[in-house]
Parts: structure tokens; C-alpha cells; sequence
């Protein structure tokens, strides 16, 4: 008997120990869901990048440059409804950025606007990375979108430039000097004065 009643007992106890746990469950759940929304809000707000490009020369350059064309089409593309949605085109515009070093155009192969690609590729990254930790900085998510935006603005101002700069004319003996500035074009130290023939 004595048995039966401490038997009885303890499933009390067991059951009474698992609706606590449930309940705990419960309200964790709603916290964590809470938490969620608040994220997503603070990066749905955040999450505005300038997708239109800022003057002629750059627009232009999505005629002939598709790398450069797609990631703007990315990234004018507005996740919804989900932080997965955002994870998603995070990483998807890191695929696009990493492709603008493919097939940079002749005019545009330089180290100024390479430099310039090659920060955008960071920041970019880095926002797929902070997008995809387990706890979220939001705040630090939408500073990583300020700053892209502040290099591609970098990238079309210096593409802009370099087109200013090809339509002034050049004077009278200018590319000359310019051949003779040119260090590739050097004659190497080893064949100043060993390979020609001397006469005696």
C-alpha cells in the first residue's frame, strides 16, 4: 500500500515538474519571439541601400558591365516578411560583390576603382556575417548598410572621375613623357651595358 501511495506520489510529482517545464518553454518561446521581431523591425527599417546609381557614367556602366548591373539589381531588391529573407539576400549580394573583381572593363582597371571594390566586397561580407549569427547586433547590421552605401557612392564618383579625366585632350608630347614615366617599360639592370657589343 505503502508502495502504491509513494508511487502514486511521484507521478504527481513528475507530471507537476513537466507542465512547469512547459509553461517555462512557453514563455521562453514568446521572449525569443518577441526578441526576433525586434530585430527584424530594426533591420527592415535600416535596410535601405542606395540602389539607383548616382550619375550618368555609372548608369552607362550597367550597359556593359554586368557584374556591376546585377549586383545593383540585387541590391535594389528588398527582403520581406522574414530574418531568413534577409539572410538570404545577404548572402546573395556577397556572391554578387565578390563577382564585380570578374571582368572589371579596361577603362575601369585600375587600382583606385579596384580598392574601392575591394572595400564594398568587405563591408558586404561582413553584413552576411553579422546577418547570420546566432544573436543578431541589428544596430551593427544597420551601420554595415550606411557604410556599403557610402562605397558605392565611393565606386561611382571614382568611375566618374576617370571618366572626366579620359575626355580631357592630351598636349603635344604628353603620352610620350608619359611612356618614359613607365617603369615596366625600363630597360632592367642586368642589360644596361653587358649585351651591347663594345668595339676596341
Amino acid at each position: 500500500m505503502r508502495v502504491t501511495i509513494l508511487g502514486f506520489f511521484l507521478l504527481v510529482l513528475a507530471l507537476n515538474s513537466c507542465k512547469n517545464d512547459d509553461q517555462k518553454r512557453q514563455i521562453e518561446n514568446e521572449k525569443d519571439a518577441k526578441k526576433k521581431e525586434v530585430i527584424y523591425t530594426t533591420i527592415n527599417k535600416g535596410w535601405v541601400f542606395y540602389d539607383t546609381p548616382i550619375n550618368d557614367v555609372a548608369q552607362s556602366t550597367m550597359g556593359f558591365w554586368v557584374q556591376w548591373r546585377s549586383f545593383m539589381e540585387e541590391i535594389a531588391q528588398k527582403p520581406q516578411k522574414t530574418i531568413g529573407a534577409f539572410q538570404q539576400k545577404a548572402k546573395a549580394l556577397s556572391k554578387k560583390a565578390i563577382a564585380l573583381n570578374d571582368n572589371i572593363p579596361p577603362q575601369y582597371s585600375n587600382p583606385a576603382i579596384k580598392s574601392r571594390i575591394s572595400a564594398l566586397i568587405t563591408q558586404v561580407r561582413l553584413l552576411d556575417l553579422y546577418i547570420h549569427l546566432d544573436n543578431i547586433p541589428e544596430k551593427k547590421v544597420v551601420v554595415l548598410v550606411s557604410e556599403i552605401n557610402v562605397q558605392l557612392a565611393s565606386l561611382q564618383r571614382q568611375m566618374d572621375k576617370i571618366v572626366e579625366k579620359s575626355k580631357i585632350p592630351k598636349e603635344e608630347g604628353e603620352s610620350d613623357l608619359l611612356k618614359m614615366k613607365d617603369t615596366t617599360r625600363a630597360i632592367p639592370d642586368g642589360l644596361t651595358m653587358k649585351n651591347i657589343p663594345h668595339v676596341e
